[in-house]
């Protein structure tokens, strides 16, 4: 075998949303452009999602089969890795799915959905059997926790299931240390995420009267969007029953909005219902806040309850309210979850051990 021939890397098309797209999986996908994971791989990203109009987000989807169609014939993969989710995304994903194993192209499904109740558990017998058949041709399918895999048992074969959590880059303890008297003296909470009831968005306002009722001084800074209707109903609850306390909403915040509001706040707080691993909880523990959220998804293996943050069950906002107390109640104790915050984000969830991961993936499939 040639020189030319050993040091070839292997050609993967990664389906991924465009760059800007709001949420968590656009963050995941991001971060691979131009990383480690592209000195080992000859990757090829085709686009299928934009944020927007459903006739926009249509045409997108249809740009992206025809890129497709191109990456197939012209690039030659030998590995297609796909992100997707549920609702839309799971109908979304099947003629790229289609296209690929037509041509004998193993695909690997990273699945980054959170809502498995609605999207399999309580569906029709026949949205069951269409489930089933279309994970069946996955050659390997990606899941965020432990958790999830359990749960996904039941559609997919446990030795086709892979755990990979998301992962974060984080900032130094230095940095960390340097922030955290003044984040201690502005005692201000972030949320990032969706506007909404899954989110825990209908929980704000009860939370937020909670926590000023302990500690008036606390402020708010709810980052994100959602519907019209979901927004308006969370803002008139907020001015309804928590008047005086200091709230804000910047809408979506990325760059350098996104990483001043990180650096300013003492307290990450999501309250949701349904998660998978919320990037927003990574992004907040690489930059040492602790984090005060429910007892959902892959959450329990991010935040260890009393240690780097607190946990409750979705709904109860004394609880929650309580933890943000809590760590704003005592400095010492502030600094130490902070710490701990920051120490779990750099030991558990860098970059470079998930490419690793992700790598095994990848030469598994390659090398059957």
């Amino acid at each position: 075998m040639g020189s030319s021939d050993t040091m070839r890397k292997p050609r993967v098309c990664m389906i991924v949303q465009q760059r800007d797209v709001k949420g968590g999986i656009a963050s995941v996908t991001n971060g691979y452009y131009g990383s480690s994971l592209e000195d080992k791989y000859d990757i090829r990203y085709v686009e299928s999602y934009c944020d927007g109009s459903q006739f926009k987000k249509l045409i997108k989807a249809l740009k992206g089969l025809s890129e497709f169609r191109r990456v197939l014939k012209d690039f030659k993969p030998e590995l297609v890795h796909m992100h997707t989710s549920f609702g839309p995304s799971f109908y979304r994903l099947q003629p790229f799915l289609f296209m690929a194993k037509r041509r004998g192209v193993p695909v690997v499904d990273h699945c980054h959905g959170a809502d498995f109740d609605t999207f399999y558990l309580n569906a029709s017998k026949e949205k069951k059997r269409l489930v089933k058949k279309v994970f069946s041709r996955f050659d390997k399918v990606i899941v965020l926790s432990t958790e999830w895999r359990e749960r996904f048992s039941g559609i997919v074969p446990k030795e086709r299931l892979v755990v990979i959590g998301n992962y974060c880059k984080p900032k130094t303890r230095d940095q960390v240390e340097s922030w955290l008297d003044q984040r201690f003296m502005k005692k201000q909470v972030v949320f990032l995420g969706e506007l909404g009831q899954r989110k825990g968005g209908f929980d704000f306002a009860d939370i937020i009267k909670n926590t000023a009722d302990a500690l008036p001084e606390v402020r708010f800074v709810l980052c994100g969007d959602g519907a019209k209707e979901d927004v308006d109903r969370i803002k008139t609850d907020i001015e309804k029953k928590c008047s005086g306390v200091d709230v804000s909403f910047p809408g979506w915040v990325r760059g350098e909005a996104k990483d001043i509001v990180l650096v300013e706040s003492a307290v990450f707080m999501l309250p949701s219902y349904q998660e998978g691993q919320p990037m927003s909880i990574l992004d907040a523990m690489a930059y040492g806040l602790p984090i005060v959220s429910t007892e959902v998804g892959g959450i329990p293996q991010q935040v260890d309850d009393g240690l780097n943050g607190y946990l409750a069950k979705p709904g109860d906002a004394k609880t929650i309210a309580q933890g943000i107390v809590t760590l704003l109640a005592y400095k010492e104790e502030y600094g130490r979850a902070s710490i701990e915050s920051l120490k779990k984000a750099t030991e558990k969830y860098g970059f470079e051990a998930h490419a690793k991961k992700l790598s095994e993936v990848y030469d598994s499939v390659l090398n059957k």
